[in-house]
């Protein structure tokens, strides 16, 4: 079961890179007069949210996508003060990362800093979780498993790439469960009951 899963997991993350790499080349953030930006995603699909946020992570600028094809936006950011932000692409199964630097309203985009993060996938079946993710920084990740808003497990995994867990709960046990994974600041969770 843990094979089949590993490589139905890979499979998944091999055509996202494979369609990712043919349509980032037309994915592009673009400055103009250098006061404005101007982003361009090719192939997004409704749903998917585009963000801005400061280096403290607050969105400062936040789009959910309403139709499927090509995404452009300019942004005037005069008004923004000097610092780091980031253009987040979030998608099904990853977020696209491209960061900039406003200096004196004047912006440089550090393309060299353009990053995938790929979400965790979260599966449940009867009674079974499935729980994988993709850690190519080796960031620490917690798991915590909850039933009726308790606590009934509770990880923190240091220096895995690849992350693959299988929870067989108790068919006994029914109501209501979350799943909750955090990492680099950021978390996902998903709830289900059985």
């Amino acid at each position: 079961m843990k094979t089949t899963l590993k490589k139905y997991l890979i499979v998944v993350l091999m055509f996202g890179t494979l369609i990712n790499y043919a349509t980032e080349r037309n994915n592009t953030i673009n400055v103009i007069d250098g006061k404005k930006v101007k982003v361009e995603f090719t192939a997004v699909k409704k749903g998917q949210v585009l963000s801005i946020k400061d280096a403290n992570g607050s969105i400062i600028y936040n789009d959910i996508i309403e139709t499927a094809g090509n995404y452009s936006k300019t942004f005037d950011v005069t008004a923004l003060k000097n610092g780091r932000y980031t253009t987040e692409l979030e998608k099904n199964f990853e977020i696209i990362i491209k960061p900039f630097f406003v200096e004196n309203g004047l912006v440089t985009f550090l393309t060299q800093n353009t990053k995938t993060i790929f979400k965790p996938i979260i599966r449940t079946a009867e009674n079974l979780v499935f729980i994988s993710k993709m850690s190519f920084d080796n960031e620490p990740i917690k798991i915590t498993l909850y039933y009726e808003d308790e606590i009934i497990y509770s990880e923190t995994i240091k220096e895995e790439k690849e992350l693959e867990r299988v929870f067989r709960l108790l068919k006994t046990k029914k109501g209501a469960y979350r799943v909750a994974i955090n990492s680099k600041k950021r978390g996902y969770s998903k709830s289900f009951k059985i």
